[in-house]
């Protein structure tokens, strides 16, 4: 049994742009049966370091696949590709 696609969402909670994301991701990643973790960038100084105005960006083993909005072709042909 292969493991589930983890994507990972650098966000924030009054980021209306980040929460755009996410609900535009969750019928994208559930097509691929991947799993979304959502960090708050404002949680972690790492991440805040690397990606503050950026928010959100998404990624998948540290690859940036998009950020401030969801490529959804683009996500949708690397899910098809690493799948």
């Amino acid at each position: 049994m292969t493991q589930a696609v983890k994507l990972t969402l650098v966000s924030r909670c009054y980021c209306h742009l980040c929460q755009e994301m996410e609900i535009a991701l969750r019928p994208l990643a559930a097509d691929f049966g991947a799993e979304v973790e959502v960090l708050d960038v404002d949680a972690d100084p790492a991440l805040e370091a690397l990606y503050d105005e950026r928010v959100p960006v998404l990624l998948h083993d540290g690859k940036e696949l998009c950020h401030y909005f969801l490529e959804v072709r683009k996500v949708r042909d690397y899910l098809s590709e690493i799948g």
